[in-house]
């Protein structure tokens, strides 16, 4: 894990403080984001992906964003890195994270 990693963790736990319930666990040399238990973000290189689904992805593409690649093998399409300009902005940061969340929440409503 670089060092780069655990200060923007840090930076991206503060712009997200006012959210209940918020913790980043250890996760195969990233971190994964949670809001009470529901896991809807990963912090890897330098970079923050949020959960998208059919509803949300729009936006992410909107800005020319991409899904998470572990590995260059390996895609997740669930996941997708968030703009900077959004990561700088705490109130809309905590926006895209509750719609990140609010993903989670309807795919478990679906099983």
């Amino acid at each position: 894990m670089h060092k780069k990693d655990e200060s923007f963790k840090d930076f991206v736990l503060d712009q997200l403080r006012e959210l209940d319930n918020l913790e980043a666990r250890r996760m195969f040399g990233s971190f994964g984001l949670y809001r009470d238990d529901t896991f809807f973000g990963i912090v890897s290189r330098g970079r923050l992906y949020f959960k998208v689904d059919a509803v949300s992805v729009g936006a992410y593409r909107k800005h020319g964003m991409k899904p998470f690649r572990p590995t260059a093998k390996q895609t997740l399409k669930s996941y997708y890195q968030v703009p900077a300009e959004i990561v700088e902005d705490a109130d809309e940061l905590r926006r895209w994270a509750r719609t990140a969340v609010d993903c989670q929440t309807r795919k478990a409503n679906l099983r």
